[in-house]
């Protein structure tokens, strides 16, 4: 039934023509297979090519209790594709030199404890390097609990020891990103909300990104979907993301994360140089690097450099790609878990070469 309700879905959407028709139908038959292939209820996708926003549309249901089709307005929530969001406001306070990147992070967050494993930078948490740990499965993952800053959700990790001494491993943590979140906070003088919507969102054109706020009314947002081990749809469970928005408690539509990219590409949000120090893979204390840089990262496929940052939670599935050299960007976002938004966002990338 779910099969048949997504397939009418996809025939009753419009088809923008700003992309070749052979493209368009590529991008579709790579959209259907995989919404079959992870019973997707909905998902929704934006393209650009050459730096210019070009295409965007929905497909499926963004409620399937209501019947209501997703669109391009569609919102969903970004999960980790907040962090290169996040790393591009602590690298704008870098330029401005009102954010030292390889300063304690107690010059910022004196409330953060100090750690005998070693000193805790800015630098260090947006490339996963600082030791903070990921968070843990069950009530911080499914938490109901409001935050109402960013400051406040720091004491659920702030007093555990670090995972391992920092800048020698990569230790993936979204908890790391909330502490940034805290020093861009600091540092800028503004609320981290405020200071997105002021120097992220305004410049780049980004009308639909903000916080997840479950307790708001948001226009087309989506409903939120989970899948049992034997194929069923369901409700995802209720959570309130507001413990980690800096690194996973947004939501935004796929536009605005193609206009987040091309932003950064142009030079609207970062100087060339800064991109380059961004787009940097990380060198490790024992001089091996990482494949990832400050919020990105970073693939080199047939000498072009392509980076990005896919994300997951409850209820969404999402992925940015940025072909660095072509300026060619794809963002996918699915309003269900664990499905293949970076299976499917890397074939639509593909498509446009």
């Amino acid at each position: 039934m779910l099969r048949r309700t997504v397939l009418l879905a996809l025939a009753a959407l419009p088809i923008c023509a700003q992309l070749p028709t052979e493209t368009v139908d590529e991008i579709g038959r790579l959209a259907h297979a995989q919404m079959v292939k992870d019973s997707i209820p909905g998902l929704s996708i934006a393209v650009a090519v050459n730096g210019e926003l070009r295409w965007q549309r929905g497909y499926g249901l963004q409620d399937l209790e209501n019947m209501v089709p997703a669109t391009a307005q569609t919102v969903y929530r970004l999960g980790s594709v907040a962090k290169p969001i996040t790393a591009v406001a602590a690298m704008q306070l870098w330029e401005q030199g009102k954010l030292d990147l390889n300063a304690s992070i107690q010059r910022y967050v004196p409330s953060f404890p100090l750690k005998p494993q070693g000193s805790v930078t800015v630098g260090l948490l947006l490339a996963h390097l600082s030791g903070i740990r990921h968070y843990l499965r069950g009530e911080e993952l499914d938490t109901v609990r409001h935050y109402s800053d960013v400051v406040e959700a720091l004491p659920i990790f702030q007093n555990d020891p670090l995972v391992c001494e920092p800048g020698t491993k990569y230790s993936y943590s979204t908890y790391g990103y909330n502490l940034a979140g805290a020093a861009i906070q600091a540092a800028s003088g503004r609320r981290f909300k405020e200071y997105l919507q002021e120097h992220i969102c305004a410049p780049a054109g980004m009308t639909t990104l903000r916080d997840d706020d479950r307790w708001e009314i948001v226009p087309h947002r989506t409903r939120f979907y989970t899948k049992r081990a034997d194929g069923t749809v369901f409700n995802s469970g209720l959570t309130d993301t507001s413990n980690k928005i800096p690194g996973g408690g947004m939501i935004g539509a796929p536009a605005d994360l193609v206009k987040f990219a091309l932003a950064v590409r142009s030079g609207a949000l970062l100087k060339p140089a800064t991109l380059e120090a961004m787009w940097a893979p990380q060198r490790l204390k024992n001089g091996k690097t990482s494949s990832y840089g400050y919020g990105w990262d970073i693939i080199v496929q047939n000498g072009h450099k392509i980076v990005g940052h896919s994300g997951g939670q409850q209820g969404c599935s999402t992925m940015l790609l940025m072909n660095v050299t072509t300026r060619n960007v794809v963002a996918v976002m699915a309003n269900m878990d664990q499905v293949g938004a970076r299976a499917l966002a890397e074939g639509v990338l593909g498509s446009l070469d």
